[in-house]
């Protein structure tokens, strides 16, 4: 089993964190991770808000009531943001920043939680995304994709097991069920 196999069976969503501080490098890195995601067109239509600062992480945490909790006690919070005018692909090219901010985390063994902000909401007159805007100054026309909590482990959870993975989702050549096979 090669390294990188051996990231993604190890990476699991983490909602409690220890509390401990990230290192200036740390963040960096992450941060490295999602600056250095592909994007269609080459447009880099993402734009990134990095929170560090626990009341503004606890204020955060209200994006979405009780799912969101968890960005409370995250070391550190990234909102992941795209531009629908620069490009089309903007959820596409955000969703990769995303996961590669997660795999990286995993790769310095730090915990990770993505929090789907899109298309959710904060109540029923105000979206998820329109609380983070109002929160963060994030102006028009950037929407908001989710937010990554990051934060040291508060316990290792166990990789995947390969025996688990659901083959019955992979059809080769045309899509069959299982009554056709």
């Amino acid at each position: 089993m090669d390294l990188f196999q051996q990231l993604l069976l190890r990476r699991r969503s983490i909602r409690r964190f220890t509390g401990e501080l990230l290192t200036p490098d740390q963040s960096r890195t992450i941060l490295e991770a999602a600056l250095l995601s592909p994007t269609s067109k080459n447009r880099h239509s993402w734009e990134f808000i990095v929170v560090e600062d626990g009341e503004v992480l606890e204020k955060l945490s209200r994006c979405k009531p009780n799912s969101g909790a968890l960005i409370a006690g995250a070391a550190l919070a990234v909102v992941v943001l795209g531009n629908p005018f620069e490009s089309d692909a903007w959820v596409e090219d955000a969703s990769i920043a995303a996961i590669n901010m997660q795999l990286q985390a995993e790769s310095l063994e730090l915990g990770s939680c993505w929090v789907q902000v899109r298309n959710r909401s904060y109540s029923d007159k105000v979206s998820a995304g329109d609380y983070i805007n109002q929160l963060l100054g994030v102006p028009m026309p950037l929407e908001v994709l989710c937010v990554i909590a990051i934060g040291h482990k508060e316990r290792e959870r166990s990789a995947t097991d390969l025996a688990q993975l659901l083959w019955e989702k992979v059809h080769i050549g045309s899509f069959r069920t299982k009554k056709e096979e």
